[in-house]
């Protein structure tokens, strides 16, 4: 099993996830925040193009997340999960044949690949976050939440990867000229993760077989890779250079969870 980024911040996210048996492949793309174009290229990146995805994930309704996958769908034939409350957030879009509601703790097996949502805090309709396994390995996918909750925590024990939303550092928020509104959305209850609660949320889900974390979702005004790099080093007792961070343009390439 592994998986790979094609960029991820507040211009678009998309992670493809992929297991294998050997002879067949089973892929799976994790939101689509881009156009079809970009996403085309970005794929060609990672050696993909459309046409070797099984299925999308939609996290929930917001722009960055949510893009051209229902005209990916539709192109493509590709089966689409995501929450009722999301698909009623974007219009609900006629998707015969393409469209499956995805709920909090109902597994989906797509595959090689079984699916398991759940559901965050954060201001959308019914967001939902996943983690993603092939029956041996466990990748856990944690991209936009505002706050750190039990059930959370629960869904992330055990993983072998993990894919954590580190928006913003909290000063260098409070610092920004971002009007108060804003400010206060971004770093409330059902806006998105801080460094400091990322790495409370890693503390809470460590284990000796978890072997990646990737920084997620950054704020270009309001982080640094650096930064996000050494808090969550420290929450792991390891070395800030042991952490990837997801690049809003080039995302990051394949990790291998075998």
């Amino acid at each position: 099993m592994r998986f790979c980024s094609l960029g991820s911040g507040s211009a678009g996210n998309a992670t493809v996830v992929e297991a294998s048996d050997g002879s067949t492949a089973s892929r799976l793309l994790v939101d689509c925040g881009f156009s079809l174009r970009e996403l085309g290229l970005r794929l060609g990146r990672a050696g993909l193009q459309p046409d070797d995805l099984d299925g999308v994930f939609v996290t929930h309704e917001h722009g960055d997340h949510i893009g051209c996958a229902v005209a990916l769908a539709r192109r493509h034939r590709l089966p689409v999960w995501m929450s009722r409350g999301t698909w009623q957030a974007i219009g609900e879009p006629d998707l015969p044949g393409l469209l499956h509601f995805a709920r909090d703790g109902q597994a989906i097996t797509l595959g090689d690949l079984q699916l398991l949502p759940y559901t965050v805090a954060h201001d959308a309709r019914e967001p939902l976050q996943l983690n993603c396994s092939d029956g041996q390995r466990r990748l856990g996918v944690l991209t936009d939440a505002g706050s750190i909750t039990p059930h959370l925590v629960a869904h992330l024990q055990g993983c072998d990867a993990l894919l954590l939303e580190c928006n913003h550092d909290r000063d260098m928020l409070a610092a920004s000229r971002y009007p108060p509104s804003l400010k206060a959305r971004i770093g409330g209850r059902l806006g998105h993760l801080a460094n400091d609660t990322a790495a409370e949320i890693l503390a809470a889900c460590m284990h000796p077989r978890l072997r990646h974390v990737v920084a997620a979702h950054l704020s270009e005004q309001n982080n640094r890779p650096e930064i996000a790099r050494a808090v969550l080093a420290q929450a792991w007792g390891t070395r800030p250079a042991d952490i990837r961070v997801a690049d809003p343009l080039t995302g990051f390439d394949w990790l291998s969870l075998s």
